[in-house]
């Protein structure tokens, strides 16, 4: 399976308010699990050497695996889902992917954040086509466990529950210095002055969290939203002071209405269309960006990046 988007679909997509899921599980007949298609490059079958990383029975790397030229770092998803932030010395050894020795292993070539990693699964199903409406909202910040580490869900063909995994925050749980480095450059960003109010729409919670400590850095207010839909129902409610609103700050994906859904909305109606947009998204590829543009969006940066962000809010709020 590989090629899993290209161009022309992803527009259609995105023109439509709908998504594509890869399907997978880990372990077998068990639960059913899913992560967007433009975070796939391909998924493959791989029988190589690990170059082994890290000899601790809690560390959340395998190892290193080399895919046509390509050395990335492999990372077990189930042994994630029982990692705990409060106790990373736990022993996730028990906890991988299981098979038989003589099977290949079956890795998602995933590229999100301007990130490549091989994330290790049981087996790879059917790609899913969904409305964004139909795609329902998971656990929301304060989660913990497993619930902390899925973002949505929706239905499989059979009537069967799929959860969409937050990969965003698996990347920042297997390298946390990713989360020290941006930390370290929130200390360098300035306050910002201005009356105006920002509006961020995203469904995941650390990335909630994360933009919450780089508005509160900049000293701006702001008004958060799990989706694009919520965010929408409050600029077009009729006792909202458009006036006071000097930013959008939105993800892509989103369950309800996705990004582009918002930047098309928002753009389209002369009331509200002066209101810039930000586009604030892990999937960084030039389609996305592209798509993004086309529909008027005023700026697209690399996820929750804090120096990007203050620049954007003083380019675009300070007239």
């Amino acid at each position: 399976m590989s090629n899993l988007s290209n161009v022309d679909q992803i527009t259609n997509l995105h023109r439509n308010n709908e998504l594509q899921l890869l399907c997978f599980r880990l372990e077998k007949d068990k639960d059913l699990y899913a992560v967007n298609v433009f975070k796939i490059r391909e998924v493959v079958k791989y029988r190589g050497d690990i170059t082994v990383v890290s000899h601790e029975n809690s560390s959340l790397v395998e190892g290193l695996i080399t895919i046509r030229k390509l050395t990335i770092p492999l990372i077990d998803l189930k042994k994630w889902f029982y990692y705990d932030s409060g106790d990373k010395e736990r022993d996730l050894s028990g906890y991988g992917v299981k098979r038989e020795p003589n099977e290949d292993e079956v890795i998602m070539i995933c590229e999100f954040s301007k990130w490549t990693v091989g994330v290790r699964i049981y087996e790879a199903d059917r790609i899913l086509n969904k409305k964004w409406t139909e795609i329902e909202q998971s656990a929301g910040i304060g989660s913990s466990g497993l619930n902390s580490k899925l973002v949505s869900r929706t239905r499989y063909f059979d009537g069967s529950l799929v959860q969409v995994v937050d990969i965003e925050k698996m990347l920042v749980d297997v390298f946390p210095w990713i989360e020290e480095e941006k930390n370290e450059q929130i200390t360098k960003i300035k306050q910002i002055m201005t009356s105006k109010e920002v509006l961020l729409a995203d469904d995941s919670p650390s990335v909630i969290k994360t933009m919450q400590n780089i508005l509160n850095k900049l000293g701006v207010t702001y008004k958060t939203f799990p989706n694009g839909q919520k965010l929408l129902n409050y600029i077009f409610a009729k006792d909202t002071e458009i006036d006071n609103i000097g930013i959008i700050i939105t993800d892509l994906e989103m369950p309800e209405a996705s990004g582009f859904e918002v930047i098309k909305q928002v753009k389209n109606n002369p009331a509200v269309s002066h209101i810039p947009i930000v586009v604030n998204s892990s999937m960084s590829g030039s389609s996305n960006e592209e798509m993004a543009r086309s529909l008027n969006a005023n700026e697209f940066i690399s996820k929750s990046n804090p120096l990007q962000i203050e620049d954007a809010l003083r380019r675009f709020m300070i007239k």
